[in-house]
C-alpha cells in the first residue's frame, strides 16, 4: 500500500492547494469590495525661486514652492485586507522642451481607518525642480492626489482620490536674497 511518507506528501499537497485557493479568493475579493474615495485638491499659491539647487554648484536652478489644501475621505478603501495606504500628491506638467513630467511633491502613509479622513494644508515636502533648470515657458501643471493600497494578500492597487479642477500656471521666477 502507501507508505507514511507518501501519505504525508499527499496531505501536505492537498493542504497547500487549499491554502493557495483561499489566498486567491482573498485577493480577488479585495478588488470587488473596494469603493472609490472622494477628495479635493486646492492650490493656494505657487512661488518659483531661482537658487543654487545643490550646495556646491555655481549653476542656478528654479525651485517651486507649492502651498496646497487637501481634503479626502479614504475610509472606503479600508477593509479586512488593507494593511496601509500610501497617499501622494503628484504634479504633472510639460516643460519647455516638450517633456512630460510627473513629480511627487508630498506623501503620507495612512495605517488606520481612523486616520483616513485627511485634512491637510501645507507646502511640498520634496524639492520641486525641473531638469531643464527653469520653469520658464513650461506649460501649466495639474495636481493629483493618488493612492496605493497595500494589502495583506494580493497585488498593489493604484487609484486617484482627487484632482485640481483647472491647470495652474507657474509664476515668474523671483531671485532669492
Amino acid at each position: 500500500m502507501h507508505s507514511i511518507l507518501s501519505r504525508i506528501n499527499n496531505a501536505s499537497a492537498f493542504l497547500s492547494s487549499c491554502m493557495m485557493a483561499l489566498l486567491l479568493a482573498i485577493s480577488l475579493s479585495s478588488f470587488i469590495l473596494t469603493e472609490s474615495p472622494t477628495g479635493q485638491v486646492a492650490i493656494s499659491s505657487i512661488k518659483v525661486v531661482s537658487s543654487h539647487a545643490r550646495r556646491y554648484s555655481s549653476k542656478k536652478q528654479d525651485l517651486a514652492f507649492v502651498h496646497f489644501n487637501l481634503t479626502a475621505d479614504l475610509t472606503p478603501l479600508f477593509h479586512w485586507n488593507t494593511k496601509q495606504l500610501f497617499l501622494y500628491l503628484e504634479a504633472e506638467y510639460e516643460n519647455s522642451k516638450g517633456v512630460k513630467n510627473e513629480v511627487v511633491i508630498w506623501d503620507r502613509i495612512v495605517r488606520r481607518k481612523e486616520d483616513a479622513n485627511i485634512k491637510f494644508a501645507g507646502k511640498n515636502s520634496y524639492m520641486f525642480r525641473d531638469i531643464s533648470t527653469t520653469f520658464k515657458n513650461s506649460a501649466s501643471a495639474n495636481y493629483t492626489l493618488k493612492y496605493n493600497i497595500m494589502p495583506y494578500v494580493g497585488l498593489l492597487t493604484y487609484g486617484e482620490a482627487g484632482k485640481t479642477t483647472e491647470e495652474i500656471a507657474f509664476p515668474a521666477t523671483q531671485s532669492r536674497l
